[in-house]
């Protein structure tokens, strides 16, 4: 049986949410660090939540993935705890990490709940470790498991979720619609540094659309219209963002007489407040507004695929760090980097220490 040695913990790290009315400026506060936005400002952009009644879901989100990763990882023999840290909210990394400490774990393998390249999606998770191992004396050793984009533990999710979406549009508007897949806007100036060419981020992206496309192309005898398209956008109007919003592009596609069309949050591994305000609540009403019928696909969420994929993961990880050879899983392309290459993703408003790089 393969051994997750070194690794005696799995922290999952995310990004972290408000649970009630009173969190939301704290939290929006803890996100906005160093930039000098005002309460009220952040009042405003705290109606996203208030409109949930003050709570992101994506804390009860990850309760979820814990408990599923804790069960797939007993059912299967991996004797290890699962921890779990936020960036933004309790629990905080530091927390976590000083929970881990006090339990006696050693070095522990993380997995992030962003499957792409970016400094939003990766770098600035990896200083959040960073600053949270210098926090807590005695902190364990983490590793971060590779980017899974590709891997198929989240792709086939992904095509059987494009396919169950694909079937709630109305029969008529079914064979003519289109694909949206959708994932959060950042400036062009970090794609153009994502990974250690640039690009990496659009670029992987394009790479699951286009092997879920294909997927969906081999289960129907039909090659879907698609297009990578953004939402959440945010900063200064000044400031180049990735484009077409997703608004924009379902406007663009009733326009062009396209009968129907289905959103695929290829972005996100669970309904994020992303999900379901920008696609369930605001794309959903332009959608209606225009009279064009919309479906969105799931999420990978708790998905039996997607939680066993972080299981392979921490295998694989092993496996390399005991120097025995590994196959990685990949529907398409080349598996990512376990060690962040000098360079890749740098921060835009400087250097900070990170873990889990070249250097």
């Amino acid at each position: 049986m393969p051994s997750p040695t070194p690794y005696d913990a799995l922290l999952l790290v995310s990004f972290g949410g408000p649970e009630q009315p009173e969190d939301v400026v704290p939290f929006l506060r803890n996100v906005t660090a160093g930039k000098n936005i005002p309460d009220a400002r952040l009042e405003e952009v705290g109606e996203h939540y208030y409109s949930f009644g003050g709570r992101s879901p994506i804390n009860d989100q990850n309760r979820a993935l814990v408990d599923a990763l804790r069960a797939d990882l007993a059912a299967d023999g991996v004797d290890v705890p699962v921890y779990w840290g936020n960036r933004n909210w309790d629990p905080y990394l530091a927390d976590a990490l000083a929970q881990m400490r006090d339990d006696g774990v050693q070095r522990a393998a993380a997995l992030v709940t962003s499957a792409y390249s970016s400094y939003s999606g990766c770098r600035q998770y990896r200083e959040n470790l960073a600053a949270a191992v210098a926090e807590v004396p005695g902190a364990p050793r983490i590793d971060k498991l590779r980017h899974y984009f590709n891997h198929p533990g989240f792709v086939e999710p992904m095509v059987d979720a494009t396919l169950s979406a694909l079937a709630e549009l109305p029969e008529e508007a079914r064979r003519g619609g289109h694909l949206a897949f959708v994932t959060h806007s950042i400036p062009v100036s970090m794609d153009d540094s994502s990974g250690p060419e640039g690009g990496a981020y659009t670029g992987q992206h394009r790479e699951v659309m286009e092997a879920v496309v294909a997927r969906v192309r081999q289960e129907t005898g039909h090659r879907y219209p698609a297009e990578l398209v953004f939402c959440s956008r945010s900063g200064p109007p000044h400031v180049p963002w990735l484009e077409p919003d997703v608004n924009d592009h379902l406007r663009d596609l009733h326009g062009r007489g396209v009968p129907g069309a289905v959103v695929v949050p290829i972005g996100f591994v669970s309904d994020h407040m992303e999900v379901i305000y920008d696609l369930d609540t605001e794309a959903a009403a332009t959608a209606a507004e225009i009279g064009l019928p919309l479906a969105r696909a799931a999420t990978a969420g708790v998905d039996p695929r997607f939680v066993a994929m972080v299981r392979d993961l921490l295998l694989e990880r092993a496996a390399v760090e005991q120097e025995e050879p590994v196959e990685r899983a990949v529907v398409s392309g080349a598996p990512s980097w376990d060690l962040c290459p000098v360079g890749c993703c740098p921060n835009p408003r400087g250097e900070r220490p990170a873990l889990c790089g070249q250097g």
